[in-house]
């Protein structure tokens, strides 16, 4: 079985359902109300194991009810949770989200708890991280955590996938040492200035990227899939699948949790863009976002209908 370890975040999603996103100033009648385990590294973590990887997870907790149930949700998940610390001065992180009747989302995160993980904390769990198939890592936390983990999977010969979302600045040495980068089209202009709309865009910031020093490029494009660059004059668009959306927060999460799955688990970077692309639509098919990670049996069938 491949090895997972996830360094990131964890908040609790408070979504509520509504007719449109609000304007400034706006109030929404909305509803209904929804609670459950989010945050990118809480989703991603999630996607990893429901795909059949063994996860370590790495995160912080406040010592409260938001707490405890993340703890319930991950043992529940067979998730490792040996290095989830818990801090009595810190909140559980949190996530207010709004989904509006086309599956569009608004997003505010408090970090909380998530956004002081230490250098130390990350260097306690380093004896799992060196026997790791891969890390996987994002901008929702410290960056003092980002740095170490980078740099303790570098010392152990461990390839990094870097999700740079939701997008902070951080030190761009560390591109140097990362295997695998995944942002989504805001998430590359932010890195590289340049808008991208379509594939000859996405090839432009794609270059731009690639000469920063990650040498796989991936750059999410919603419903259109993924586009990969590698080097050279040219990429490739590897499409997503056609399904009915009724959620798309969390589809970047379950994007980037099925590849650390297929990649660790010696897949071509194409077929395991393409199981991820699978594991990204079928979780906009449910509302929330680690509750509608889906289950390996789900993707496989998925995959197996497209090859028909």
């Amino acid at each position: 079985m491949s090895k997972v370890v996830v360094v990131g975040s964890y908040v609790v999603d408070l979504m509520s359902r509504t007719p449109h996103l609000p304007k400034p100033g706006e109030t929404v009648l909305g509803g209904p109300f929804q609670m459950g385990p989010g945050g990118k590294g809480g989703n991603q973590a999630t996607a990893a194991a429901r795909s059949g990887s063994d996860v370590t997870f790495l995160t912080k907790l406040g010592d409260d009810v938001f707490g405890r149930e993340a703890l319930k949700h991950f043992t529940n998940e067979n998730v490792n949770i040996d290095y989830i610390k818990v801090d009595p001065d810190q909140a559980t992180g949190a996530a207010l989200i709004e989904v509006d009747d086309k599956g569009e989302n608004s997003i505010v995160v408090a970090l909380g708890a998530c956004g002081t993980i230490t250098e130390a904390e990350v260097i306690e769990a380093e004896d799992k991280i060196k026997e790791a198939d891969i890390v996987l890592i994002q901008l929702e936390t410290s960056i003092e955590a980002i740095v170490t983990t980078v740099k303790v999977a570098k010392n152990h010969g461990v390839p990094v996938i870097l999700n740079p979302a939701p997008y902070q600045e951080f030190p761009r040495e560390i591109l140097l040492d990362v295997a695998y980068i995944t942002p989504n089209e805001t998430e590359a202009f932010e890195l590289t200035g340049i808008e991208v709309t379509d594939e000859r865009t996405a090839l432009t910031a794609a270059k731009v990227i690639y000469e920063q020093g990650v040498h796989t490029v991936i750059i999410t494009l919603g419903s259109k899939g993924a586009y990969l660059y590698t080097g050279g004059d040219s990429g490739e668009l590897i499409p997503s699948f056609t399904v009915e959306a009724v959620d798309t927060t969390g589809a970047g999460d379950a994007f980037n949790g099925g590849f650390a799955h297929a990649i660790s688990n010696g897949s071509s970077v194409k077929d395991a863009m393409k199981f991820a692309n699978a594991v990204a639509a079928l979780s906009v098919t449910k509302i929330g976002t680690a509750p509608a990670m889906p289950y390996k049996h789900e993707v496989e069938a998925l995959l197996a209908k497209a090859v028909k």
